[in-house]
């Protein structure tokens, strides 16, 4: 069993050139994805929430990481549009607050906002109320988020990597491929 870190940078130079911006990312990367897979081991569900100019992410996330093709069991994403069509009228922190106790009550054995987007948008604040959210912050470094620029030529791209690259994470932890130790 490898420790995350080496099996990550090792992911990244399978990919070849165009991953290496990713090596130098990757401190960055590990303890947030570490993290995160903790929280998929745990049993919690995660909520997948973008600003809009990501909406073509969410959908294409959540397609690709149950997809049948994968020889694993099928993990627990879904759009929080999908749990609540409305999501467009909050608003405020109150409206906020309703929908964590709705979120609590359907997920009680817990859950993990992954927000991909900009932080102006109202859904980061969402995401950015529960401490083990699993974040790609636009134009913005916040702390325990993953930081990406929203002019970059190749964000879609560097999304799609990213994912990928997770997606692969999650197959090396559900088959005890690595180890978390001091990550």
């Amino acid at each position: 069993m490898q420790q995350f870190l080496k099996w990550t940078l090792e992911q990244i130079r399978k990919d070849g050139s165009s991953m290496s911006w990713m090596e130098e990312k990757r401190f960055e990367w590990v303890p947030l994805c570490a993290s995160m897979l903790k929280n998929l081991l745990d049993g919690h569900t995660f909520i997948v929430v973008t600003d809009d100019d990501r909406a073509w992410f969410c959908h294409y996330l959540l397609r690709a990481v149950n997809n049948r093709q994968k020889n694993r069991p099928l993990l627990p994403f879904i759009a929080l549009q999908t749990l609540y069509p409305n999501l467009y009228q909050v608003k405020n922190n109150e409206d906020i607050e309703l929908l964590e106790d709705m979120l609590s009550q359907a997920f009680p054995g817990g859950y993990t906002f992954f927000y991909v987007g900009k932080n102006s948008d109202i859904k980061m604040q969402i995401a950015k109320r529960k401490d083990d959210s699993f974040m790609w912050i636009m134009d913005e470094h916040i702390q325990n988020s993953f930081y990406l620029l929203s002019d970059d030529d190749s964000l879609d791209i560097k999304l799609i990597q990213l994912f990928r690259l997770l997606d692969k994470s999650i197959d090396a932890v559900l088959f005890a491929e690595v180890a978390f130790e001091n990550e």
